[in-house]
């Protein structure tokens, strides 16, 4: 019997931890990958809250090396010098700023945490607050943090560990940053309080940067720990952060995702590399009328889903051939595809334009980041790219919100690369990768009447800026999508944006 209750317990714990805590009617959190804080509070309150945006995963915010040795690669935001709340993005005041004015808007901060280790040794030695650290010692004395908070003996992860050696991979240095040891009460102390430090100011939860390199019991201690969510800014009493673990493993690994999914959701990089497959070329599309665990994917409820993030757009991390916007027309029918189907908590991706993988935001001779400029179109400028912003992406969001809840039902395909299916009564969609027209009759399980088409236009008073879509009293409607249409997508719901 105690046995049973204790499985309970851990299975409990573990829920917990995977709810994302959104605002009533919203949904899809997206990562503005370094933003500054008060460019986040204005998009909040400018786009992502009146565009029914759930949340905002924001760059570790705490102190980093500084490395103008690599002209501030991107990758410095994960060389933590302390847990002092300063960088490029703004200071402590700006981001407590920041994540009230997001919560008033609705819209939930998830802050990247970096608590595996700290820097790698390096010629500079100047963190973004100031403070610098002895290297060779160990020794990081504005955390503080000293040798025996670090694993021993000293070891480097070699690419051979990821296939036999899991206990190299989670007490080696990962890419020579310098490896905490989670199992001592110091190092747990100090993870805690900077934790519950953002749970104070409001924010909703956390991912956890490198997971698959700490070992599951130290973060169960680690995440037991936490406070629950502040209610001072709109959560209810007893929420638990919501929490998703980087651990990448697409099988054969020493290291493996189930050992992280009864602590919490767990980001599934085969979602992504199996969606870029069929959008892109290498797979059918008729074979997604299975999409979800049959396809090797977590549970629905421990998978934190996406179609590229900061790290595989570089070609770093899992998966190969990752669909991004450099392919804009099949990476939104992926995206679509993503927030049209029910499974998985999905996460878009805001990018900076680059040609280096290892460029950092845009800049200005000082090293400080330039904030995005907005065009009519609402579309960035600046070198930055906002995916986010994009008509077609921007406007699944809505189609998400307003399917949320229902079932994935009759669904149809050609036998290629044509598909449809409803969500419940609420919307349908149509998707034409083919090299020919797709022109059908087809079942949209909505109410008769005239609908628009939200990938193509929107909605402007009576009319449709783009397709028309209209639908008999039997809820079919001619579905027409050309192979050279600039998009491969069709969507109509019965929200106010796309009802006439």
């Amino acid at each position: 019997m105690f046995r049973i209750l204790l499985v309970l317990t851990v299975s409990a714990l573990g829920l917990g931890y995977k709810n994302p805590h959104y605002a009533p009617g919203r949904s899809t959190m997206v990562h503005l990958f370094e933003w500054k804080w008060n460019d986040i509070a204005a998009e909040c309150e400018n786009w992502l809250g009146p565009h029914g945006y759930g949340g905002i995963q924001v760059s570790p915010p705490n102190e980093n090396l500084v490395i103008w040795s690599k002209r501030r690669p991107w990758w410095e935001r994960y060389q933590p010098m302390s847990y002092q709340l300063t960088t490029r993005s703004g200071n402590e005041q700006q981001f407590a700023s920041m994540v009230r004015r997001c919560n008033n808007a609705g819209v939930r901060i998830y802050v990247d945490t970096v608590i595996n280790h700290m820097t790698g040794t390096w010629s500079e030695n100047v963190g973004t607050g100031g403070n610098s650290a002895d290297f060779n010692n160990f020794h990081y004395p504005a955390v503080p943090y000293g040798r025996n908070d670090f694993n021993w003996p000293e070891c480097k992860i070699q690419e051979s560990d990821y296939r036999c050696c899991a206990n190299r991979v989670r007490n080696c240095q990962l890419s020579n940053l310098k490896d905490l040891n989670q199992g001592t009460e110091h190092v747990r102390q100090m993870i805690v309080g900077f934790m519950n430090r953002f749970i104070h100011m409001g924010v909703a939860g956390f991912r956890i940067d490198a997971a698959k390199h700490m070992w599951p019991r130290d973060l169960r201690v680690i995440y037991n720990r936490l406070y629950n969510l502040n209610t001072a800014h709109g959560f209810p009493a007893g929420a638990r952060p919501y929490i998703f673990q980087e651990v990448i493993d697409l099988g054969g690994e020493a290291v493996s995702r189930d050992e992280y999914t009864p602590l919490a959701a767990v980001t599934d990089f085969k979602f992504g590399m199996e969606l870029s497959r069929a959008f892109g070329g290498g797979n059918q599309l008729r074979y997604l009328h299975n999409w979800g665990p049959q396809w090797g994917l977590l549970a629905h409820s421990d998978s934190l889903v996406f179609i590229d993030n900061h790290d595989n757009q570089r070609s770093h991390g899992a998966g190969g051939n990752i669909l991004t916007h450099r392919e804009p027309r099949p990476y939104k029918g992926a995206i679509a595809f993503m927030l049209a189907h029910p499974y998985g908590e999905p996460q878009l991706m805001s990018s900076f334009f680059f040609h280096n993988t290892e460029a950092g935001p845009p800049m200005d001779n000082s090293g400080n980041i330039i904030s995005p400029s907005f065009n009519t179109d609402n579309s960035c400028g600046n070198g930055w790219v906002c995916e986010h912003r994009w008509r077609q992406i921007a406007q699944m969001i809505q189609f998400r919100n307003v399917a949320a809840g229902t079932t994935f039902n009759n669904w149809w395909d050609n036998g290629s690369n044509q598909i449809a299916f409803c969500r419940g009564g609420q919307g349908f969609v149509a998707f034409n990768k083919d090299s020919w027209d797709l022109n059908a009759t087809l079942q949209t399980c909505l109410p008769a009447g005239r609908y628009c088409d939200v990938i193509s236009g929107f909605k402007r008073g009576n009319c449709c800026t783009g397709k028309t879509i209209t639908i008999g009293n039997d809820g079919r409607a001619h579905i027409s999508l050309g192979a050279n249409d600039y998009d491969m997508v069709i969507a109509i719901h019965r929200g106010e944006q796309s009802r006439l």
